[in-house]
């Protein structure tokens, strides 16, 4: 049942009005006339107005008629009656046949015009909304390549940062080995100083035993000490080197979490690309329906003005009055 709107009146005198332009009545057509209402009510109250109009085709309606056509009709009616003959009942029926073919057949073809502009525009609509899908699917991948590259500038920065600390770590190894060597070095020369004086010492004279005994003490003590003092900075040297060790683990684990942080980065960027190709599938895809639908809606056309140029050259029944 049609919607409250426009109503039957309106939709016929919008006929009335094509008709006095000598215009053929349309569903698009009236709705310019109206300027308003549903391609749905408008089209089932011309249907209804051609069902009135097909019920009372033999009841002739002068009202309203452009002078043209009713010229048009009166040489018509005139031409038949000079025409009439035994056969005129037989060519009355094959006329109101063949128009009611063409009748039939304008119809189905514009209510196949009809279906054909709906479904093109819902496939717009789903065209708009694709495309919308599309500029989000492509904002959202120059997000995630911005968020990429600052990942990739990061993993450089925290790998310059570890090859940097790798080389103080090695830096730091080899001056404690020099140092390491250097000390015992100059214990192995102050050892043999050391004996060289005490044999020294006890080739001139054994009663200085006591005194190179207590110089020996001295060295030893000396030695203790500075044993003591090159364990205290090799411990040190051990705290520094374990304490480059944690900052060269800190930045391990860091960089571990950025190349973690990375890959998450380039599997999102996959699943958009994958997502922007099958918005690209879906755009092509409603390319090609959207042509189909152009080409049909051309063939219904051609169909439409074939249909009307058959009823046009078909000659219209007598009038009865």
């Amino acid at each position: 049942m049609a919607r409250s709107g426009v109503q039957f009146e309106d939709v016929q005198r919008a006929i009335d009005v094509l008709l006095k332009r000598g215009e053929a009545p349309g569903i698009q057509k009236i709705r310019d006339v109206l300027g308003t209402g549903s391609f749905t009510t408008i089209s089932e109250h011309f249907r209804q107005w051609r069902e009135q109009r097909n019920a009372n085709r033999d009841q002739p309606t002068w009202q309203d008629v452009p002078e043209p056509v009713e010229a048009l009709v009166h040489s018509l009616w005139e031409q038949a009656q000079k025409h009439a003959s035994d056969g005129l009942s037989h060519y009355r029926e094959e006329a109101d046949r063949l128009v009611e073919q063409a009748r039939e057949q304008a119809q189905r073809a514009r209510r196949e015009a009809e279906d054909a502009l709906q479904r093109e525009a819902a496939i717009n609509d789903h065209w708009s909304q694709a495309q919308a899908r599309l500029q989000e699917q492509s904002a959202l991948i120059a997000r995630l390549e911005t968020a990429h590259q600052v990942a990739e500038q990061r993993e450089a920065e925290l790998s310059q940062r570890l090859a940097d600390a790798d080389g103080q770590l090695d830096a730091a190894q080899e001056r404690l080995h020099d140092r390491e060597t250097e000390h015992h070095d100059a214990l192995k020369k102050r050892d043999e100083r050391w004996g060289e004086q005490l044999r020294q010492e006890e080739q001139r004279h054994e009663a200085a035993e006591a005194r190179l005994m207590a110089l020996l003490d001295d060295a030893r003590q000396e030695k203790q000490r500075s044993e003591k003092s090159h364990q205290q900075r090799i411990e040190a040297l051990e705290k520094r080197l374990a304490e480059a060790d944690k900052d060269r683990q800190a930045i391990r684990r860091a960089l571990s979490d950025e190349q973690a942080s990375h890959r998450e980065t380039q599997w999102a960027l996959t699943r958009a690309e994958d997502a922007l190709s099958e918005s690209e599938r879906r755009v092509r895809q409603h390319a090609d329906d959207q042509a189909e639908n152009d080409k049909v809606v051309t063939q219904l056309r051609e169909r439409l003005q074939d249909a009307e140029a058959r009823l046009a050259r078909v000659n219209l029944p007598p009038f009865v009055y």
